[in-house]
């Protein structure tokens, strides 16, 4: 819809972890770096923090440019954009040179204060274009203010821009494809043009489809205020949603912050494929390490030989054997037995004991993920709803719904595939900043914000026309980050004229988030943005006819606090509008498997959205209307534990 001709054509929506893996694997391209002369070592100074705040001797990850490769030249900008110091003509002629003497395949551009000023850096750009290779210019990729954040956004852009632009260019060569757009960390989709010059816009491309999807897919189901659940078989990533996606300038990746505009996605190295372990204190710890995709767990049959969090799934029946990849592949149990035992030997129990224990520690690190990004900013999870995705979120979803006291436990359509969706559904979008630093009080502060204001909102809303937007269809949302003098970071406030005002939104803001609020004090505008947007293809999700009965099911057993208890399976492809289900219940599907406990009860919505929530058989049966399967009959797939 938003996209006019573009959407006429045959477009392929790409999401991609290529930039991200290269930062977590350290193979990026070598870079080298061209900065004001004395500041060379920004990149290592850093914020002089502790990250391993009781460690006698701390570590950091080694800069991305090795000190030899960081070249210093002469010039100087002033903080409003004056110029102090002009740039040296003749070491501007020499300086194609001396960088191509470090042998980098890639080159960053970082100016002291560039951000109220391009022109030097511009000139610095211009003077190295006869080499040929990937220039990443701070004040083009991201003109705001914090000399590290930008120094360190702009290398980590250089260090990844050969190997995208390689992957893109192949992708768009071998697609076959009218148009590309690449999924970016704000939860938009952007041009494969800007993807290949600012790759850094992609490190969370994943992740930010899955929060984009659950949200459209809870807002079917009636829900504004969501809490996003996925659940791989490496990590988890969760995300709150009131009403929106939250976005983040405070992101790091293998401890090296990239202050573009990120979804506010937190990760905990628990998945299905976290391996579980007994420490030498005798503790149960679960992840961060990972059987990963080859072995990958036991049950897979590929030589794992560490239990996993999907081992102890399939040792407890949560998981049956024959259900694997929709009913087309088999998972060996046997194979789990020797492992499990040698597990429970050491933590003094039975294997049973063992798989629910691996399940416990695994569902403690999600809870406290999920309370850092609710509870510790002021949110009470009871209001949201908990959106599962993922291949392992569903099996985790009521649990962890009834432990954090949410309404209701939503898992969509092909939730193994979500992310994919949100990518397809996500709007395409241009965000655009400029540093501004001026307090409310000043007199020309209101001049100088409807200026840039309005500057921003043409720039962005000029770049989605560029690109083949619809002029109806593209919306612009104007945003400043504001603080209280004397603080050290901002929190993001509206700015539409049709709004409260910027000054009592933040204050409204920080009482929120802080708990106070000093109406007395004065308000800095740090930041001026505008986002424009478009929606991206409208996805009609299919009709679920209404129920007409009981679904088919089967008979199998799973293990609960300890009990082996009779339960049934069902396919979620027999299930219709309307059908409920008591615990313990099994929902089967090609690309997730959903656990239903016992107290719990789950049924259809008209969007085929399976809705979990914890509550007892006898309340359910009550309380809602419709087709319900007795806790009585047998049921189940043949299973045993």
């Amino acid at each position: 819809r938003g996209l006019g001709d573009v959407y006429k054509r045959q477009v392929l929506l790409h999401g991609s972890t290529v930039a991200t893996n290269a930062i977590l694997e350290g193979k990026g391209a070598s870079v080298a770096l061209v900065t004001n002369r004395g500041f060379e070592d920004v990149l290592e100074i850093g914020r002089q923090d502790r990250p391993q705040l009781y460690a006698l001797v701390g570590h950091r990850p080694p800069p991305l440019v090795p000190r030899e490769s960081r070249l210093g030249i002469s010039g100087r900008l002033g903080p409003q954009g004056e110029e102090l110091e002009a740039l040296d003509a003749h070491e501007l002629g020499a300086l194609a040179d001396r960088l191509d003497r470090t042998g980098a395949a890639s080159i960053a551009v970082c100016l002291l204060h560039a951000y109220a000023n391009g022109a030097h850096e511009e000139r610095v750009a211009d003077a190295l274009r006869t080499l040929e290779r990937p220039i990443s210019v701070s004040s083009r990729l991201l003109p705001e203010y914090r000399e590290f954040e930008r120094t360190s956004t702009t290398v980590v852009n250089a260090y990844v821009a050969p190997l995208m632009s390689r992957y893109l260019e192949r992708l768009e060569a071998e697609s076959g494809a009218a148009a590309i757009a690449v999924m970016g960390s704000n939860g938009g989709t952007v041009a494969v043009e800007r993807a290949v010059r600012e790759p850094a816009q992609t490190v969370l491309s994943g992740p930010a489809g899955g929060v984009v999807g659950a949200l459209a897919w809870a807002r079917r189901s009636g829900y504004e205020n969501i809490l996003t659940f996925d659940m791989g078989g490496t990590s988890t990533d969760v995300s709150l949603c009131p009403g929106h996606p939250l976005r983040t300038r405070e992101f790091a990746i293998a401890g090296r912050p990239v202050a573009l505009p990120v979804l506010d996605i937190h990760t905990v190295g628990a998945g299905g494929g976290s391996i579980a372990r007994v420490d030498p204190g005798g503790a149960l710890r679960v992840g961060p390490e990972s059987a990963g995709a080859s072995p990958g767990p036991i049950c897979y049959g590929r030589g794992g030989s560490e239990v996993t969090v999907t081992d102890a799934h399939v040792w407890l029946g949560r998981i049956p054997t024959d259900a694997f990849l929709g009913g087309e592949g088999g998972l060996d149990r046997a194979a789990v037995a020797g492992p499990m035992n040698a597990l429970a030997e050491a933590l003094a129990c039975t294997p049973e004991q063992a798989a629910e224990g691996v399940l416990a520690v695994a569902d403690a690190a999600m809870e406290r993920a999920l309370r850092v990004i609710s509870v510790e900013r002021g949110y009470d999870p009871a209001g949201f709803a908990l959106v599962a995705f993922g291949g392992a979120g569903a099996l985790h979803a009521a649990e962890l719904s009834e432990r954090l006291g949410c309404e209701r436990a939503l898992i969509p359509p092909d939730p193994g595939l979500l992310s994919a969706y949100g990518i397809l559904t996500a709007p395409v979008t241009r965000e655009v900043s400029r540093s501004i630093l001026r307090s409310h009080h000043e007199p020309d502060t209101k001049a100088v914000l409807d200026e840039s204001l309005r500057s921003l909102s043409d720039q962005a809303r000029n770049a989605l026309l560029a690109e083949g937007a619809d002029p109806g269809a593209v919306a612009v949302e104007l945003q400043i980050d504001a603080r209280y003098r004397g603080q050290s970071f901002e929190l993001r406030v509206p700015a539409a004229p049709d709004r409260e005002d910027w000054v009592e939104a933040f204050h409204r803001a920080h009482a929120a988030r802080y708990g106070y609020r000093r109406d007395d004090a004065p308000v800095e505008a740090v930041t001026a943005r505008a986002t424009a947007s478009a929606p991206g293809p409208e996805v009609v999700p299919p009709h679920i006819p209404a129920s007409l009965g009981p679904p088919p099911s089967t008979p199998c057993s799973v293990v609960h606090r300890g009990e082996t208890l009779p339960s049934r399976a069902v396919w979620r492809r027999d299930l219709r509008t309307g059908d409920r289900l008591v615990g313990p219940a099994l929902v089967l599907d090609s690309s997730a498997t959903t656990w239903v406990p016992p107290q719990g009860s789950m049924w259809v919505d008209a969007q085929g959205v399976l809705l979990l929530a914890a509550v007892s058989a006898e309340s359910e049966a009550t309380s809602l209307e419709g087709v319900r399967i007795p806790p009585s009959t047998p049921c189940g797939r043949g299973l045993s534990s």
